[in-house]
């Protein structure tokens, strides 16, 4: 077995030990291997060994990589977890099963309305800037309710949760929290949170779907 297959085994465990400890179903929880950064030789090992669902940051980066694993692995599904711009939509609608970043209204609309061109309609995520981070994507936690109201009512977006990037330097707990009371009071099933040093404490908050890289991959190219 491959290291990256083994320690896909190793995530696959924790989150499972994880689950149950909170006292959920282990198949409730949605592993996002994320494979930024990660090339072609680093990303198959992986997908023999069953993982079908990845993360990537940049549209220009997954579009060179993944059309000839997706040729090769059938069921592969791809999550756009980095920032948007409204001029990558195009792209990003072809590519990406899930976005799981979109954060103003602007991104929203151009995102609808390439929808509509093309009846391509992928899962979005609301992502929304817990710690208030002005350096980080994201709509403020009291804005989230809008739009959402926004995204799923006016522009008919597939509108499936929320997902936010806690700030490094503080405790996720209360962070994941605040997520999931907001996907809970406007009836959102997915809540993506949780990374390789923090998903086991955003399970027991809450987590459908954790995303994880350097603990599977390695250190970043």
């Amino acid at each position: 077995m491959s290291d990256i297959a083994s320690n896909l085994a190793e995530i696959s465990r924790r989150i499972a030990a994880a689950a149950r400890t909170a006292g959920r179903d282990p198949a409730e929880i949605m592993l996002v291997a994320v494979s930024k950064t990660h090339d072609d030789a680093a990303i198959r090992p992986a997908l023999e060994a069953g993982q079908r669902i990845f993360g990537e940051n940049r549209v220009q980066e997954a579009a060179a990589k993944w059309p000839g694993l997706k040729a090769a692995f059938p069921g592969i599904r791809l999550h756009l977890i980095g920032p948007l711009q409204t001029n990558k939509v195009r792209e990003a609608v072809a590519l990406f099963d899930v976005v799981e970043t979109v954060d103003r209204p602007k991104l929203a609309r151009a995102l609808a309305e390439e929808s509509r061109r093309t009846g391509r309609r992928p899962a979005c995520l609301i992502q929304v800037n817990t710690g208030r981070e002005p350096q980080k994507a994201g709509i403020d936690p009291d804005q989230a309710d809008a739009l959402i109201a926004l995204a799923r009512d006016t522009y008919d977006l597939d509108v499936r949760g929320v997902m936010c990037i806690p700030p490094a330097d503080e405790d996720p707990t209360p962070h994941f929290r605040l997520l999931a009371g907001i996907a809970a009071r406007n009836r959102l099933p997915v809540v993506s949170m949780g990374m390789s040093g923090d998903f086991e404490q955003a399970i027991a908050d809450g987590a459908t779907h954790v995303r994880v890289g350097s603990a599977i991959f390695g250190s970043r190219g």
